[in-house]
């Protein structure tokens, strides 16, 4: 698989609805990563740590799961989902250099075509759920690069804010529930907010502030802006979602698209790769790019990882997804 890294993460079984209990991450150590640990209300399952090596990636140890003693939750071997995690494309206050955080700032022409070129890039792979944040960017970049999918299926955002949002949006064709993909909003997907530095030129701000204090509040792992959230406190509402919600859709099979912003996913991906809090300060996502994880018998497995805006990202595509990428060439012939 060229230019592919094996990485790692979680397990797999019957379906959870959207919710679940409580679970965890644990630790990396060098090239060793370890998947998630804990429960969901509809079973119990193994998870274990892989070694990364290239292309490679083996098990060293399980790690066990609460039960609840239900064996009709047990998944099958041979299941699969696919996790795909994509940060919005460039937005307007990306493009003026200005600090965004949780302000709800719309994409740019050059933001809507990376989403574009996004969708183009995971067309092939199968999508159940989407997941976006509360913010605009992050929702208009699922939505275009669902345009690009070749099932066609329609993505709809679901209003469950009230319990008369949700009466009023419902749908009574079974036959359109079937041609229509879920995207459920949720602010704990949001950026990371920047407090007092919102609105703020990132240059003047620097040069008010200095260059080693705005690097500082930026790039520190536990040290917030004035009166905004540090990336630890970012990633304790991320991935708690993360754990809670996305997590039982991938152990339900389903296959999860999340399209959220460069702080949320990657408080995700250290979990998911167990990154230290050094070595995620330095992680940069690039807009628009797609990355692509499989999660199988208990484990998460990098599949291809953005190498740069102007590159693809190289999938090592699986048997499964081969099956439906060929079955999606049938449906067109």
């Amino acid at each position: 698989m060229a230019g592919a890294i094996s990485h790692h993460a979680l397990a797999s079984t019957q379906s959870c609805g959207w919710s679940a209990q409580n679970s965890r991450f644990e630790k990396r150590t060098g090239n060793v990563r370890l998947v998630y640990e804990g429960s969901c209300r509809s079973g119990s399952r193994k998870l274990g740590l892989v070694f990364a090596s290239g292309s490679q990636s083996s098990v060293v140890e399980p790690v066990k799961l609460p039960s609840d003693g239900n064996s009709s939750h047990t998944p099958k071997k041979s299941s699969e989902s696919a996790l795909i995690l994509i940060r919005h494309g460039e937005s307007l206050w990306n493009e003026k250099n200005l600090f965004t955080g949780c302000v709800d700032v719309p994409l740019t022409p050059k933001g809507v075509e990376e989403a574009i070129e996004a969708g183009k890039r995971i067309c092939n792979i199968p999508i159940d759920v989407i997941y976006t944040s509360s913010l605009i960017r992050a929702q208009m970049t699922a939505m275009l690069a669902m345009m690009q999918h070749r099932r066609k299926k329609i993505p709809i955002i679901m209003h469950n804010e009230n319990e008369q949002a949700h009466r009023w949006s419902q749908i009574y064709s079974e036959e359109t529930k079937k041609q229509s993909i879920p995207v459920i909003t949720a602010w704990q997907l949001n950026e990371r907010m920047y407090g007092e530095l919102q609105g703020l030129n990132k240059q003047e701000t620097a040069d008010r502030f200095g260059q080693e204090q705005v690097h500082e509040w930026r790039r520190s792992y536990d040290i917030p802006p004035p009166n905004g959230e540090s990336l630890e406190m970012c990633a304790e509402r991320a991935v708690a979602y993360f754990k809670e919600l996305i997590v039982p859709q991938l152990v339900a099979g389903k296959h999860v698209m999340v399209a959220a912003h460069g702080n949320s996913l990657r408080s995700i991906i250290m979990h998911l790769d167990k990154l230290t809090s050094q070595e995620v300060i330095s992680l940069e996502l690039s807009t628009g790019i797609p990355m692509l994880y499989i999660f199988k018998e208990g484990k998460f497995i990098r599949r291809g990882s953005p190498v740069g805006p102007s590159e693809a990202s190289v999938y090592a595509y699986t048997r499964t997804l081969a099956k439906y990428r060929q079955k999606l060439d049938n449906m067109v012939q």
